[in-house]
């Protein structure tokens, strides 16, 4: 696994404990933020455990005590750099949000997950949240919207008038909320995330490793690694974004962000 600046260390950090890969989002410095190298070393790691038979389960997580994934690295992406990874850009954002794999997933999320970092929680199959995290989707405060899955999974995984509320306001939710929704599975005390998701992973890891396997490939319709059910959610997804992406408010958003001021909204 490689960065763009070698001297940064790997982009993501993976560890074998039992039959368990935790992978470990590796650039606190920038709250784990979302650049290319993020999206290789993830990805990466991802398809290792797939092909692993010894690997039964994934825990994500990310590095430092404040941010388990602040989403896609802005800096990054005015430099015009590619957030996907370079040979396998159907895995999607950060090498996760469409990479299927039939290996249970858990997002042990280890402080705030916006934007980006709660479509990384959308994808895994489970959760587990500090105390102190947050979850929310505020591309609409920006001139954008929720690309990496956020706009149709959120509506799937939440009551749809709670769903809506999160994604139309940009505002967040307390990992307190997000367990009373049913957004995730657990809420643990600060520094104890990842050690609760092991144990987690543990008890899954116990049971046959084929049967669990073909149980997950069944609970989300999935045929040959990937899931059919989603593909209408994406083309929709894509082709908004795409046309927002032209727009003046989507490049006032952001200018308004570097700027800390308030934008000035047009609707075009």
């Amino acid at each position: 696994m490689t960065t763009a600046d070698p001297s940064a260390g790997p982009a993501a950090l993976t560890e074998r404990r039992a039959n368990v890969l935790i992978i470990t989002i590796n650039r606190p410095e920038a709250r784990n933020a979302v650049n290319a190298a993020v999206s290789t070393a993830l990805g990466d790691a991802l398809q290792q455990a797939q092909d692993d038979p010894e690997v039964r389960a994934v825990v994500l997580t990310g590095a430092g005590d404040r941010s388990f994934c602040a989403g896609a690295d802005l800096k990054a992406i005015a430099r015009r750099e590619n957030l996907f990874h370079p040979e396998h850009p159907e895995w999607g954002f950060a090498g996760y949000v469409r990479h299927f794999i039939d290996k249970p997933t858990i997002a042990a999320v280890n402080g705030t997950a916006l934007g980006g970092g709660t479509e990384l929680a959308l994808a895994s199959d489970l959760v587990v949240a500090e105390e102190r995290a947050q979850f929310g989707l505020p591309e609409v405060k920006r001139g954008l919207l929720a690309a990496a899955g956020g706009v149709f999974r959120i509506v799937d995984q939440l009551p749809r008038k709670v769903g809506l509320e999160l994604m139309l306001t940009g505002e967040p939710m307390t990992a307190a909320d997000a367990l009373r929704w049913g957004l995730i599975n657990r809420v643990v005390a600060d520094g104890t995330v990842l050690g609760e998701a092991l144990e987690l992973a543990e008890v899954i890891t116990a049971n046959a490793p084929l049967a669990v396997q073909a149980s997950k490939r069944v609970a989300y319709g999935a045929d040959g690694g990937v899931v059919p059910g989603d593909d209408p959610g994406w083309d929709r997804t894509n082709r908004e974004i795409v046309a927002l992406l032209r727009s003046e408010d989507a490049k006032e958003g952001p200018r308004a962000f570097a700027e800390k001021r308030q934008p000035v909204w047009r609707a075009r």
